[in-house]
């Protein structure tokens, strides 16, 4: 999501006075506002558990996706949350999972870690916040195992790679001008080689992006608009010795609108190396050709496509989610700026000979 899209959401931000599990958040009531929000919907309740106990809460089933109630992922799976007068927002954990609900007119926005999530947003049913169980199975280190027909979700935590993910900012206060990168740093790898290659590559893309921003400062005139740079990450795949995460870095220099990039980093933990697709799907020689084939199809029937698609220039714009590569195009590649970033997921299975695995080669 660029950061225009995020503004539009959290443009008009009401105060919500939102039940959540019967407790009300320090917040005002603004029922005229929530009336707008309140999604209207065709649901079933759904039963959830965690590690197979019943949760005195329960979800719903919803256009065919289970939503969680924000109180179940409070009182059951212990995330804190609070909300913010000033930001008009509610935060659901902490550390790298911290999530953001910007409750506005336009509807509910999530964010992860400072990173926007085009693809999820909220939505209040009967005066309570729920979001898509996705949300926690993608970005914040769930698993959930769904039986449709007994309407019972089972949510547990995903074992992950033993390693800490922190995040370090590069912060620059100028005037009119200020420029907040947040960047992942990792710990706990028994290979300090591998672990500082990993971190070094994580660290000198956003101190490139800060060199060009303030190289951009520098030639910025008295009167020209306040400029404005930002930076965030979101991990999405931890496990299996393999590292995946997504960075967005924002810059807004005048005009209509900003500009967003978007950088994706798949490490193997072994030995530090920055993979790419086809290290993953080598075992399929006709890898590539397929997924330029089907990217073509896909481009064209998506909203927005500007033309000029022959194939992929590069093997490093995607991401890892459990059993699926996610690959992407920067914004204006080959859509419109409204079309945001074209996003194309493909399971494992697509992509690979029966009996294979994208990590084999990593052991």
């Amino acid at each position: 999501m660029s950061k225009e899209q995020a503004l539009k959401w959290g443009a008009g931000l009401m105060a919500a006075g939102l039940l959540l599990g019967g407790a009300l958040l320090p917040a005002e009531t603004s029922q005229a506002a929530a009336a707008k929000t309140q999604a209207k919907v065709n649901s079933s309740l759904v039963v959830l558990k965690t590690n197979g106990t019943i949760s005195q809460h329960t979800g719903i089933v919803s256009a065919g996706k289970v939503w969680v109630p924000v109180a179940f992922m409070r009182d059951t799976l212990g995330m804190p949350l609070t909300y913010d007068k000033t930001e008009k927002t509610y935060t659901v954990g902490n550390g790298i999972t911290r999530t953001k609900l910007m409750v506005s007119d336009y509807g509910t926005s999530i964010s992860v870690n400072n990173y926007f999530l085009g693809e999820f947003e909220g939505k209040i049913i009967n005066n309570r916040l729920y979001v898509p169980f996705d949300l926690l199975s993608d970005y914040l280190g769930y698993k959930g195992d769904w039986n449709a027909a007994s309407g019972r979700l089972n949510v547990m935590k995903k074992t992950q790679n033993p390693i800490t993910v922190t995040t370090e900012t590069y912060s620059k206060d100028y005037k009119d001008a200020p420029i907040k990168l947040d960047y992942p740093q990792i710990s706990g790898l028994d290979n300090a080689k591998a672990q500082a290659a990993i971190n070094n590559t994580l660290k000198q893309t956003f101190l490139k992006y800060a060199e060009g921003a303030e190289k951009e400062i520098a030639n910025r005139a008295k009167d020209d608009r306040p400029y404005e740079y930002e930076g965030g990450y979101v991990v999405t795949y931890n496990q299996d010795g393999v590292l995946s995460l997504v960075t967005s870095q924002y810059g807004y220099t005048g005009g209509a609108h900003g500009m967003t990039f978007r950088n994706a980093f798949t490490f193997s933990l072994k030995d530090g190396k920055q993979l790419l697709l086809g290290d993953l799907f080598g075992a399929n020689p006709n890898y590539k050709k397929e997924l330029n084939a089907k990217l073509a199809k896909l481009l064209k029937a998506n909203g927005g496509y500007l033309g000029g698609f022959t194939g992929l220039n590069t093997e490093k714009d995607f991401y890892l989610k459990d059993g699926k590569a996610v690959l992407f195009f920067q914004l204006y590649e080959y859509t419109a700026y409204a079309a945001g970033f074209p996003e194309f997921t493909f399971t494992f299975k697509e992509l690979l000979p029966s009996g294979s695995g994208p990590f084999a080669a990593l052991k």
